[in-house]
């Protein structure tokens, strides 16, 4: 088999997507078929059991192309950034409803039906996508989850104006290793989640984004001074800076999204034997 990152490459000795012919070794080859997540968010993970690892999750509306499905598990690849692992079936659907809106704020219910005295089906996440249905009162349809405070929704191609804000309407959310939900996410995926909302569209790890970030930001890494929506990389760790001199950052010594000096934080993952990698700044 070829070099390929294998996180984003749906290729196993045995199955690879058809996608795929001619660029990697296996003993057979399928088209994926893709189906549509239809609960707030679907744990990625390692091995087809609930006690596996997560390196990734897929928030409601979004796709999962499907290559091997068995004991109401599938193994496949997100459309979304490409991740590669097993989804429980049962968040899944096989009917796909192209997707025009996304839930702009930072969490929001789905109803039952056009009124908040209903029971809620699902408490969706930022970014979150659906397709709009139909309008009631303050409420539009998204079409296979619920009904949704329309003021909480926006056309896809809508953008929010400053990453940083987004990011920090996470502070104090859970620290979940491969989360990107509002309820919990890691590091990399606040940034993640972040930027998404404000229009770039990011991979899922770290090295992966400064990768991105160093092809499109300016460098700033030797520079004396921080600033707003400077992008802080160690290795396996990223934070956002708010100013010149806070971090703010989804981590594992607080266990939450944590705003704290920059000097601190860089102090103690420094003396963790991991200096600061490279600093980007929006071009």
């Amino acid at each position: 088999m070829s070099q390929l990152d294998p996180r984003v490459t749906a290729a196993r000795a045995d199955l690879a997507s058809s996608e795929l012919k001619g660029r990697v070794d296996a003993e057979r080859f399928v088209d994926p078929v893709d189906h549509q997540v239809i609960i707030p968010a679907a744990p990625i993970r390692q091995a087809p059991e609930h006690a596996a690892a997560m390196d990734d999750q897929l928030l409601a509306g979004e796709v999962f192309a499907v290559l091997e499905a068995r004991d109401g598990w599938a193994w496949g690849q997100s459309r979304a950034d490409g991740y590669v692992g097993w989804v429980d079936m049962a968040g899944l659907s096989a009917t796909i409803h192209p997707v025009d809106h996304k839930v702009s704020v930072l969490r929001s219910y789905a109803f039952s039906e056009p009124s908040i005295k209903t029971a809620p089906n699902h408490l969706l996440s930022l970014n979150a996508c659906f397709a709009a249905g139909r309008r009631e009162g303050r409420f539009v349809e998204a079409v296979g989850l619920g009904w949704v405070i329309a003021a909480h929704s926006a056309p896809l191609d809508e953008t929010a104006s400053d990453f940083v804000a987004v990011a920090e309407a996470f502070l104090g959310a859970p620290y979940l290793w491969g989360g990107k939900e509002s309820l919990g996410l890691d590091c990399s995926g606040l940034v993640q989640m972040a930027l998404q909302a404000a229009g770039q569209d990011m991979p899922r790890d770290t090295d992966q984004q400064e990768a991105v970030l160093k092809a499109l930001w300016r460098d700033v890494t030797g520079e004396p001074e921080r600033q707003r929506g400077d992008v802080v990389f160690w290795p396996g760790h990223v934070g956002i800076m708010t100013d010149s001199e806070h971090l703010l950052h989804a981590n594992a010594s607080s266990m939450d999204v944590t705003l704290e000096p920059f000097l601190e934080a860089e102090a103690r993952i420094r003396a963790a034997e991991n200096p600061v990698r490279a600093i980007y700044r929006p071009a």
